[in-house]
């Protein structure tokens, strides 16, 4: 296939390039690198503009002979979404829209989404499968549910062939590749721990130690991005033969909690780390854990590198000797 990636700079939007050249596909990156690295685009020609550049899109489109998109371009900081609600609608909902727009006035009928377990909002069980209500509690997530919705009305209107991948804590990295987890700022646990092993100056705490868990601290589920875009590639061949929309949740169906992620990190780094303990931050659920049978049943999909352990040390490896 000849496949536009959107974000194909980022860090999730990289991996999946390298994955889709490896399996044989065409690929054209579109970003315009506010978050990505022009370094990671390594598989592909890069277009640098925005998904909401209609006219740029529109050529990009017909010029490449593109039959599939991969969107990975979204905003996608919680507490950033908080504070600047708008932006977060307008890169989410309303650039997305004109992608789409772009799309069907191109005859591009494949679209593989991005999504986020954020859609669910507060959990009501431990592990949560596709059936579990979409209730967001933050712009970020109920920016993703509208895309949702909208693909869901586009599927039924205009027979586009969606595929939405619904992930919870992607982590790891391709380090041999060259390409790795580099945000600015960092908001996540295991690179944040990483980055300070490496001796940067990040504050990491612990939130909380008296949640009902074995260890009282929270279980999330970590997924390995190698294996992250790999159930994208999956979903990507299960829409050219099944129309309609399709969501999937991805994770490791087993959660780890934050201090297993800690001493996994200083287990792989070889020595200990003073971490502080501080309050619970509000709306932090207990636990975290996505239910990936539907992927597996359907998609045949399996993660590979479920140990928090290979996670982080394909991570630190990258961390010792970032490419950019």
């Amino acid at each position: 296939m000849r496949i536009l990636v959107a974000g194909g700079a980022g860090y999730i939007g990289a991996h999946m390039c390298k994955c889709l050249h490896e399996a044989g596909h065409t690929v054209v990156v579109l970003d315009n690198l506010a978050t990505g690295h022009r370094a990671a685009v390594k598989w592909g020609t890069l277009v640098e503009a925005s998904v909401a550049d209609t006219a740029v899109v529109l050529e990009t489109l017909r010029s490449h002979r593109i039959d599939t998109v991969m969107h990975f371009a979204a905003s996608s900081l919680v507490g950033e979404s908080m504070a600047a609600p708008y932006a977060y609608y307008e890169n989410n909902v309303s650039a997305t829209l004109r992608l789409l727009q772009a799309m069907r006035a191109s005859g591009v009928q494949r679209f593989v989404f991005s999504s986020t377990a954020a859609v669910y909002g507060q959990p009501r069980s431990d592990v949560i499968d596709e059936n579990h209500p979409r209730d967001p509690i933050n712009p970020y997530g109920r920016s993703k549910l509208a895309v949702e919705l909208m693909l869901e009305d586009a599927a039924r209107a205009y027979g586009l062939c969606v595929a939405a991948l619904r992930y919870f804590n992607a982590a790891g990295a391709e380090p041999a590749a060259g390409i790795g987890e580099s945000h600015q700022p960092e908001t996540h646990l295991i690179p944040r721990l990483l980055r300070c092993a490496a001796g940067e100056a990040l504050e990491v705490q612990i939130f909380g130690t008296d949640y009902p868990t074995p260890d009282g601290t929270c279980i999330r589920d970590y997924i390995h991005v190698t294996d992250l875009v790999d159930a994208h590639l999956r979903a990507l061949e299960y829409i050219t033969r099944q129309g309609g929309f399709h969501a999937f949740n991805l994770g490791n169906g087993e959660g780890y909690s934050v201090r297993q992620v800690v001493k996994a990190v200083e287990d792989v780094i070889g020595h200990t780390l003073d971490i502080p303990v501080g309050p619970r931050r509000a709306g932090d659920p207990a636990i975290l854990v996505a239910s990936s049978r539907k992927a597996r049943e359907v998609l045949g999909w399996m993660p590979q590198y479920p140990d928090i352990r290979r996670i982080v040390a394909d991570a630190w490896a990258w961390h010792r000797a970032p490419a950019y």
